[in-house]
């Protein structure tokens, strides 16, 4: 398995240089055992803002592709939907319902 980058420790480290005023917001994270790439995108938009550009070009492990079929059956969501809320495409939504059983 591909070694992961050490998120915390960059967004740590990212957060006390450049803008500890969000220290607090971003606590959550911090407190985490094991971040998923739904956290990094959580933090990711709390230090830097909305970001205008969709998610297509992230990878996802299959705990998180799951982790978003789930919320899709949890809160009865179409693929539109879905894929608007997480910022996929629809596409990507169909193919990963395909290879995943939720």
């Amino acid at each position: 398995m591909m070694k992961r980058p050490d998120y915390q420790k960059i967004y740590f480290d990212y957060i006390q240089t450049k803008s500890p005023e969000k220290m607090k917001q971003c606590e959550f994270f911090f407190q985490k055992n094991v971040v998923t790439s739904l956290d990094v995108i959580k933090i990711n938009t709390i230090i830097f803002g909305y970001e205008k550009d969709s998610l297509k070009n992230r990878s996802f492990s299959a705990p998180d592709i799951t982790y978003i079929l789930a919320y899709q059956k949890k809160n009865k969501l179409n693929n539109k939907q879905l894929a608007t809320h997480f910022k996929l495409s629809r596409n990507t939504v169909a193919k990963w319902k395909k290879i995943f059983i939720v």
